[in-house]
């Protein structure tokens, strides 16, 4: 078993005995680095303080230097310091707290402090959210702020010293760390040489994903031959984000769920990031595609941006049936058809419960809709989606939770009409330069836009089923060339196939 070395400021301060445990002060770890020297030894740092350039703080900052696993690393110590980043990062357990509220029924009744030990809680009733803090945070001793206002929030997580415990308060501790120390210390699976390293987000349990798992795998593959090591992550790793040099979002976005914050603390970190918070904002939303595909001069169906007070002409801007949207709906969710004017007010009324604005557009009957990949602004990829079968979306949702997809048709993008394409990569260019899926219509009328997507299919069979490998391929190259000219703008001419 591994050897223990616990430093504390006062031997006093740690009054237990234990035979796989030694104790030495911080400044004799400071000041003699070869006296408690031990083969694969891991660092307890206990110090008072983990105040910035003070002891406790080098005593952790040494323990790295010199090639030893330290509890809390450098990194957890500044994350602490920062409250901003701490709320952000505590998002996703703040939201475990709240649905776990809900089912005790001895909650607590006002805020409250919960302590936390080496990841065990002093209440037992949140056992798992203490797991979960303590994953985010590996400090030996946290107090958490409970608060309870509007609902329950994670209000501020510090470092807490032994001498700031009680008596019942440092028996916890004790049990805690020693079954903290005979437990094995969990460390990151060791990574394969490789010149970057690529964080794919994604969500196994998705109903419909972006990418299958059989696609991340090729994903994966195509990162080792261009030098770049990708790892499948999921919304509990916020917290080790920055470990990596880039981000590639494989699950369905949106600007009130991780995805988004996942984004911005990426590009905080100066990370390649695809797809880019803007697009996630831009794309959706359909109110502001719309205003934005209206603004540039880029056909679409007949589209009104309506309020309550314009339901009482919108039948005389566009005729029945009425397609009704909600702002940020995604595979065919939150689009409903509409044929007279009673279900009309009735949809349009329950729309209105989630959203001030919803968008009403023409409907627009066509077999098929095209989807043309846009990569850093070139067209890569094109596919004609069909419609569900005995339904007028490509998506057909059940009552039972299920979702029904019509087949699909792939072609090489110099096989697709001109016109698509064009019009595809004109509409994405109004959004960025990142990965975008655009659905266009056609019929005797011309092409028109249907939506831009930030997070377009991209899986095995449907859109690969033409390039193969190589469109797994070029959304690696892409990631390639961002990361060799991340010191400047994203915008190089290179296209996906460069």
């Amino acid at each position: 078993m591994a050897a223990h070395l616990v430093i504390v400021d006062r031997r006093a301060d740690f009054p237990w005995r234990k035979d796989n445990l030694q104790v030495v002060t911080a400044r004799e770890y400071i000041a003699k680095p070869d006296a408690a020297r031990g083969r694969d030894q891991r660092v307890i740092n206990l110090s008072r303080t983990y105040e910035y350039l003070g002891t406790g703080y080098y005593v952790s900052l040494l323990g790295e230097a010199r090639g030893e696993r330290v509890i809390p690393t450098v990194k957890t110590i500044l994350d602490l310091r920062q409250r901003a980043l701490t709320r952000a990062m505590l998002a996703e357990v703040e939201e475990a707290l709240n649905r776990k509220m809900k089912r005790l029924s001895d909650r607590p009744e006002a805020s409250f402090n919960l302590l936390v030990f080496f990841g065990r809680a002093t209440d037992r009733r949140f056992a798992d959210i203490a797991r979960d803090i303590f994953d985010l945070f590996r400090c030996p001793i946290l107090k958490v702020q409970v608060r309870l206002k509007q609902g329950w929030t994670l209000h501020a997580v510090e470092p807490l010293s032994i001498d700031e415990l009680n008596d019942e308060q440092k028996q916890a501790f004790e049990a805690a760390l020693d079954a903290y120390t005979r437990a094995s210390w969990r460390e990151p699976a060791a990574r394969a040489q490789a010149r970057w390293t690529l964080a794919i987000l994604h969500n196994p349990k998705e109903e419909l994903p972006p990418s299958s798992p059989r696609a991340l795998q090729k994903f994966i593959k195509a990162g080792e031959a261009l030098g770049i090591e990708a790892e499948l992550i999921e919304k509990k790793d916020f917290a080790r984000l920055a470990e990596y040099d880039a981000l590639f979002i494989r699950e369905g976005t949106a600007i009130d769920n991780h995805t988004y914050r996942f984004a911005k603390k990426a590009e905080a970190e100066g990370m390649p990031v695809i797809d880019d918070s803007n697009s996630i904002l831009k794309c959706t939303n359909k109110v502001y595609l719309a205003e934005l595909l209206k603004a540039n001069k880029v056909p679409t169906p007949k589209t009104v941006i309506l309020d309550k007070r314009g339901l009482a002409t919108l039948d005389q801007e566009i005729p029945y049936p009425i397609v009704l949207k909600i702002p940020d709906g995604s595979f065919s969710r939150g689009v409903f058809k509409v044929t007279n004017r009673s279900e009309l007010e009735a949809t349009a009324e329950s729309l209105f419960e989630d959203s001030d604005v919803i968008l009403a557009q023409e409907f627009m009957y066509t077999e098929f809709d095209w989807r043309v990949g846009v990569l850093n602004r070139q067209p890569f990829y094109v596919c004609q989606y069909l419609m569900a079968k005995k339904h007028w979306q490509i998506v057909k949702h059940g009552g039972n939770g299920r979702a029904e997809t019509g087949s699909s048709r792939t072609c090489l993008v110099e096989d697709a009409p001109k016109e698509v394409v064009d019009i595809a990569v004109k509409a994405a260019g109004l959004i960025g330069d990142g990965l975008y899926g655009v659905d266009v219509k056609q019929n005797e009328r011309g092409v028109f836009v249907i939506e831009i997507n930030d997070n377009p299919s991209l899986d095995l069979g449907v859109e690969d089923a033409c390039l193969k490998d190589e469109l797994y391929r070029a959304i690696m190259r892409e990631f390639l060339r961002r990361l060799e000219n991340r010191a400047g703008p994203h915008t190089s001419a290179a296209t996906p196939n460069g």
